[in-house]
């Protein structure tokens, strides 16, 4: 592990499900090396598993620190798995995190300096409690508009853009699009 560069952010992250899987939802807190709030991220997933939660957080943390600067970011998560697997410890055999762990692994490279860490649960406290927020939201229904039961939808790419072929997705929701060949 390189040693950390003069700025950086700390990435606190948590994801879980109720059930597992079951209602869904992450926490990211993220701090500059000085100790200062940066974010404060959280989202209900739907119906999903934990892995899938602590996955997204992860994604929240890497896309947040792409967009930003400094481009150095240090995840802190109490999933073991997660950090294993994002170390290349442990193989991605899952499919839905194969898919997941790419994308981290592309928006790793995308950062100047990366680390992460595995910690107790008890170290991850904010972040915790953003995820059960974000569970709590959900479970009484005032999440639902915003996330689609549906995970998946069919589309096709038409002058540019990709025109779904049934369903909608409200304004403003973020996507990942896997290619398919015919």
């Amino acid at each position: 592990m390189q040693s950390p560069p003069e700025h950086y952010w700390i990435a606190h992250t948590d994801g879980g499900a109720r059930g597992n899987p079951g209602p869904a939802g992450y926490g990211v807190v993220i701090h500059d090396s000085d100790g200062n709030k940066v974010a404060a991220l959280s989202e209900f997933l739907g119906r999903q598993t934990n892995n899938f939660a602590e996955y997204q957080a992860l994604m929240a943390a890497l896309e947040h620190a792409v967009r930003s600067k400094p481009k150095a970011l240090r995840v802190i998560s109490d999933s073991e798995l997660l950090v294993r697997q994002i170390k290349g410890i442990y193989k991605v055999k899952e499919p839905t995190l194969r898919d997941l762990h790419a994308r981290a692994r592309q928006l790793i490279s995308q950062l100047d300096w990366f680390d992460i860490q595995h910690v107790l649960r008890g170290g991850n406290r904010e972040a915790d409690r953003l995820a059960n927020e974000a569970m709590d939201k959900g479970a009484r229904g005032q999440d639902r508009a915003a996330v689609p039961e549906r995970r998946e939808f069919q589309g096709v790419v038409r002058n540019g853009k990709i025109e779904l072929v049934e369903g909608s997705l409200p304004e403003g929701t973020s996507v990942q699009v896997r290619i398919r060949e015919r």
